[in-house]
Order: C-alpha cells, then sequence, then structure tokens
C-alpha cells in the first residue's frame, strides 16, 4: 500500500478511476473514500468501515457533478447557496440506481468542496463517497499514522496532508419545509 505525499499525485487520480480505496485530507478531516460512480469500490469502502443504513457522504467539485450521479437538480437546486463550502447536506435521492450508494436509506449527504487541490482532483475523479477516517466509535484520525492504526493494508493507498488536528468536520444540516434543521 502506498503513501502519497500529495493530492496532486496523478497516482491518486489513477487509483481512485481504477476503483481502489483510499484516505486523503478532504476538505474537512482525513476521510476513506472511493469514486462514488463505482458500485464495486463504494461497497468495499462501505465493508471497509462495517457501514451498514449509515451512507457516506458525497463530496463534489460542483452542483453538475452530483446531478450526473443521479441526484436531482431540483433537491440540490434549494440549497446551493450554502456551497461550496464546509456545509453537508442531507437530500432525498428518490432514484433507485443509487441504492448502492444510499443504502437504501433514501437520503444521502452531499457537499461541494471548497479546496483548490480537491476540486482538482473530482474534477479527473467524479464525485467521491467518503467517511471519516475511523473506526466506529473512535475519533476520525488526525494524521496519516493514526489513520494507518485504524486501516493498516485495508485500503490501497493514504495521501499524507499532514497534521489535521485544527481542522473541524462540516456542519451537517437538512432542509424540513423551508426551515434548516442542523444536526
Amino acid at each position: 500500500m502506498a503513501i502519497i505525499k500529495s493530492i496532486s499525485d496523478p497516482q491518486v487520480i489513477d487509483d481512485l478511476n481504477n476503483g481502489k480505496v483510499g484516505v486523503l485530507p478532504t476538505d474537512t478531516i482525513y476521510g476513506v473514500v472511493a469514486v462514488a460512480a463505482n458500485q464495486e469500490a463504494v461497497e468495499k469502502l462501505y465493508i471497509l468501515k462495517a457501514r451498514e443504513k449509515k451512507p457516506g457522504t458525497i463530496i463534489a467539485a460542483s452542483i453538475d457533478q452530483l446531478v450526473e450521479l443521479g441526484l436531482k437538480r431540483r433537491y440540490l437546486k434549494a440549497v446551493e447557496e450554502y456551497w461550496p463550502g464546509a456545509v453537508t447536506i442531507i437530500v432525498p435521492t428518490d432514484n433507485p440506481e443509487l441504492t448502492y450508494l444510499d443504502q437504501s436509506v433514501g437520503s444521502l449527504a452531499v457537499r461541494v468542496v471548497d479546496d483548490t487541490q480537491l476540486v482538482k482532483l473530482l474534477n479527473e475523479t467524479g464525485a467521491l463517497i467518503t467517511s471519516s477516517a475511523n473506526q466506529p466509535g473512535e475519533k476520525p484520525a488526525d494524521t496519516i499514522t493514526e489513520a494507518q492504526e485504524y486501516f493498516g493494508d485495508s485500503v490501497d493507498f493514504y495521501v499524507d496532508g499532514g497534521n489535521l488536528s485544527g481542522k473541524k468536520p462540516s456542519t451537517l444540516i437538512r432542509i424540513v419545509d423551508d426551515a434548516i434543521e442542523v444536526l
């Protein structure tokens, strides 16, 4: 398993586009990631994180990427004022083709990121599914060393973005009848 020094390394794009699962610095914290349109890679990520009926978060470079994935533009249009940025919004999926992503829950947490390097990566890979780099009940990894302690050789690659202990997870909100509910 490789430790890559930069999210801009072409190897990261190749690995993700070839169905690999890795750990990298997102716009908020370290996340375990896979290409959201790759069903096999998504299943690997969910198995790795022991997630059932608890879908990950989709990060994208733009609303268009989320629409290309299969989310309805009308749901995204209603919340576009919050993006780009570290605000994750739960939206309905209403698309049976996304069951592999939403684990039959009927909704997904989505975010359009505000990080130049990550946007460049997403423009090459498409939207990514991500989940915090930790095991259930543990604190998210602040460093690649901590992520390696959680996942070892279970992931295909790591991207070292330094110590992210100063960063915070995104704010998670849901829109309910024109009201914002902070989760």
